[in-house]
């Protein structure tokens, strides 16, 4: 089976289900998925850079209390930032490992991961307050601007987009990425958000068709950093959890401005 099969397979049996879990679960649900998905993908990203298991869980354990604290409505979350700042900087000062030397580029991965990943997530929280198709509606034009990507780059790219960073990647599949945005932001703003006015649908998703090619070379320029192909190997076609979170990461302050200023 080749592997953009196995990408198709994959996407109509698992789409319909996330879809559902999100729309007819409750908040606390949700909370549920978003913490699942930030464990796995801050796990898979501290992999890559073979970030040691004690800062790396630590990172993690902390990324889960942050994203609760948050729901919960805690508010003073630069607090908890510098707190998990400190707390690093003394695990990596008393490790045993000896001596100072590889101190920054022990820390540096784990702080990357952390802002990178549940900080920038945990903005799909309030998302959610304001509506479940809202996640509906970042996950899905996400998805279309990823899936137009894929295939105009497949079919009709010859010009490389940034071959150092993503040699796969081309100038007609970022433009298809942009057109993905629109038809994901328009389709489901006329199923399940009417009262979205079309001229904002359209640039929503103009501009999330734009940062997905972005988030996408972001994480692209991770693992070709760290010498991997994909993230992991958990989704049979698709990669990992951190693959197919690479765009939605980058579209989540977008789509949580709109909901913030323009709902």
């Amino acid at each position: 089976m080749t592997s953009t099969r196995k990408r198709e397979i994959v996407a109509l049996v698992l789409l319909p289900l996330i879809y559902l879990y999100i729309m007819k679960l409750s908040e606390v649900y949700f909370l549920g998925l978003l913490a699942f998905a930030v464990t796995m993908a801050q796990a898979e990203f501290y992999s890559m850079y073979k970030v040691s298991k004690r800062l790396g869980g630590y990172a993690i354990v902390f990324g889960l209390l942050f994203l609760y604290l948050f729901y919960i409505g805690f508010r003073d979350l630069y607090l908890l930032i510098i707190l998990f700042f400190i707390i690093l900087l003394l695990m990596r000062l008393f490790s045993g490992k000896g001596g100072p030397e590889g101190a920054l580029q022990d820390i540096s991965p784990v702080v990357v991961g952390f802002l990178y990943i549940p900080l920038i997530l945990s903005l799909q929280l309030p998302i959610r307050s304001v509506g479940p198709e809202w996640i509906v509606y970042t996950g899905a034009t996400v998805w279309a601007s990823d899936s137009f990507a894929y295939y105009f780059g497949k079919s009709f790219g010859k010009k490389k987009l940034f071959p150092s960073v993503s040699p796969k990647k081309t100038v007609v599949g970022a433009v298809g990425s942009v057109f993905g945005g629109i038809f994901g932001s328009v389709l489901i703003k006329s199923v399940l958000m009417p009262e979205f006015s079309l001229p904002l649908a359209i640039l929503a998703g103009s501009l999330i068709g734009v940062i997905s090619v972005l988030g996408d070379l972001s994480e692209s320029m991770f693992k070709r950093d760290s010498g991997v192909k994909d993230s992991s190997v958990l989704i049979p076609g698709h990669g990992g959890v951190l693959d197919k979170l690479d765009g939605i990461i980058f579209a989540t302050p977008v789509v949580y401005l709109i909901t913030r200023f323009f709902v």
